[in-house]
C-alpha cells in the first residue's frame, strides 16, 4: 500500500514519471516515431508489422521491445531485493539510468536509431526499479496499468464501498507527473531538438546522488554504537 511507503519513495516515483514523461515524447517527436517507455502500443505496431510483411520494422521495433525488457532485466539483476532496503544498488541503478540516456542522447544526435534502443532500456530499468522498491504499486514510465487503478478506485467509492484515498491521489500525482513531463519534453523539442533528454538526464543524475547521499547519512545514523 501507498500508506507504507516513505514520503521520499512518493516524490521520488513522482519525479521520475515527469523524467520518462519528457523522454518519451521527445522520442516520439524524434526521427523514429516510436515510444520508448510504452511496451504495449509497440508490441502493436509489431504484430501490425508482421502482417505486413514489413521486415525492417519488424527488427526495429523488436530491437526496441528487447531493449526494454534488457533494461528491466538489468535493474532485477543490480537490485536483486523485493522490497525496499537502503544501500548503494538504488543509487547505481539510477546512475546506470542516466549513463544510458546520455548515451541515447548523443546516438540520437546523429541519427542512430541505436539511441532508441538506450533510450527504451533505461525506461525498463527505471520501470522495473521503482515496481520492486513499491511492491508494484508504482509505475513510472506508462500510464495504462495506473489508470485502470484509479478508474476501478472512482467506481468502488461511486458504489460506496471504501477505498484508499491516500492511494488514489498519488496516482493521480504521477498521471499528471508524467503528462507535465510529455508538455515539457514537447516544448524542448521543438526548440532544442534532443537537447531536450538533458531534463530526464538532469533528473535522473541527481535522483541517484541524492539517494546515495541519504542513505549514506541513514547508515550513518542506524549505525551501532560501540563506544
Amino acid at each position: 500500500m501507498v500508506t507504507k511507503l516513505p514520503r521520499w519513495i512518493l516524490w521520488g516515483g513522482a519525479v521520475l514519471a515527469f523524467s520518462a514523461g519528457c523522454l518519451n515524447t521527445a522520442a516520439l517527436m524524434g526521427f523514429t516515431n516510436l515510444s520508448v517507455s510504452h511496451v504495449t502500443g509497440n508490441v502493436s505496431l509489431f504484430s501490425a508489422a508482421i502482417a505486413h510483411f514489413d521486415t525492417r520494422s519488424v527488427l526495429y521495433i523488436g530491437a526496441s521491445l528487447i531493449s526494454f525488457l534488457i533494461g528491466a532485466i538489468s535493474s532485477g539483476y543490480i537490485i536483486g531485493q523485493t522490497s525496499l532496503k537502503l544501500g548503494k544498488r538504488y543509487g547505481g541503478a539510477l546512475y546506470l539510468e542516466a549513463a544510458l540516456l546520455l548515451i541515447s542522447y548523443m546516438l540520437y544526435q546523429q541519427h542512430d536509431y541505436l539511441g532508441q534502443l538506450a533510450a527504451a532500456m533505461a525506461c525498463g530499468l527505471q520501470n522495473a526499479m521503482v515496481a520492486t522498491y513499491s511492491g508494484a504499486v508504482i509505475r513510472t514510465t506508462h500510464l495504462t496499468g495506473l489508470t485502470s487503478d484509479m478508474g476501478a478506485a472512482i467506481g468502488n467509492w461511486l458504489a460506496g464501498r471504501p477505498i484508499s484515498k491516500p492511494t488514489l491521489g498519488f496516482q493521480a500525482i504521477i498521471w499528471y507527473c508524467f503528462c507535465g513531463g510529455g508538455a515539457v519534453g514537447a516544448f524542448l523539442y521543438a526548440r532544442f531538438e534532443y537537447g531536450a533528454l538533458f531534463v530526464p538526464i538532469s533528473i535522473v543524475l541527481s535522483a541517484a546522488f541524492i539517494y546515495n547521499l541519504a542513505s549514506d547519512r541513514l547508515q550513518e545514523v542506524h549505525k551501532p554504537n560501540k563506544s
